[in-house]
């Protein structure tokens, strides 16, 4: 059900503002803590930032902060983050 909700959104002009950032690119956000995942490069990707029709023209950059999930003690997942341009 969630997989369908994305897409129906993704259909209304709604946008994957990472994905568009790194058409071409592996991305996850998500290392589960068994099997080394992190450490094998395994993950899935389960955050996502999607922007309103609206606000599409103003993205400017944004990523994962994949590092930040090789600290010791420290969530399964990384953080995801974008930027936009300040409305004119």
């Amino acid at each position: 059900m969630k997989k369908k909700a994305y897409q129906e959104l993704l259909k209304k002009g709604w946008l994957d503002s990472i994905r568009t950032l790194f058409p071409d690119e592996e991305i996850y956000t998500f290392w589960d803590y068994l099997y080394k995942s992190y450490d094998r490069n395994a993950g899935l990707r389960l955050d996502h930032i999607l922007l309103s029709p609206y606000l599409v023209s103003r993205l400017q950059s944004g990523g994962v902060d994949r590092y930040v999930r090789g600290w010791e003690k420290t969530s399964d997942h990384a953080p995801v983050w974008i930027e936009l341009q300040k409305e004119k």
